[in-house]
């Protein structure tokens, strides 16, 4: 399973996607009451996000990372924190984010086959 497949089953499972161009997780666009959504399974599964951008009528309208906050990505309460403040400074504003998805989680959803060889060496 890729991490944009996790995220497709995951955390935007019965979310209307705003931008039916995007490849990639981060292009995923979501109107106010579902990128809430998107923060609270985010946070649920453990996940960091490295940045949340926002558009208003197509035009990008700001971006705020953890870097900007001095907190890890994967501290929810600098994401939850940018929310609010993005949605207070501007109605009708879509979100999108760059999420982190952490390594031992994608190892736990790609197990690594493991193959044994069955020939026995000879002296």
């Amino acid at each position: 399973m890729t991490e944009l497949e996790f995220l497709q089953t995951e955390i935007f499972k019965d979310l209307t996607n705003l931008n039916k161009k995007a490849t990639e997780a981060k292009e995923y666009k979501f109107n106010e009451e579902d990128f809430a959504k998107v923060l609270e399974r985010s946070e649920y599964n453990g996940l960091g996000l490295y940045s949340i951008t926002t558009w208003l009528k197509r035009t990008t309208f700001g971006t705020i990372t953890h870097q900007d906050q001095s907190k890890k990505a994967t501290d929810a309460r600098w994401y939850n924190r940018a929310f609010i403040t993005m949605k207070k400074r501007q109605e009708g504003l879509t979100f999108a984010a760059d999420f982190k998805v952490p390594a031992k989680m994608m190892a736990r959803l790609n197990p690594v086959a493991v193959t044994f060889d069955q020939t026995s060496e000879e002296e």
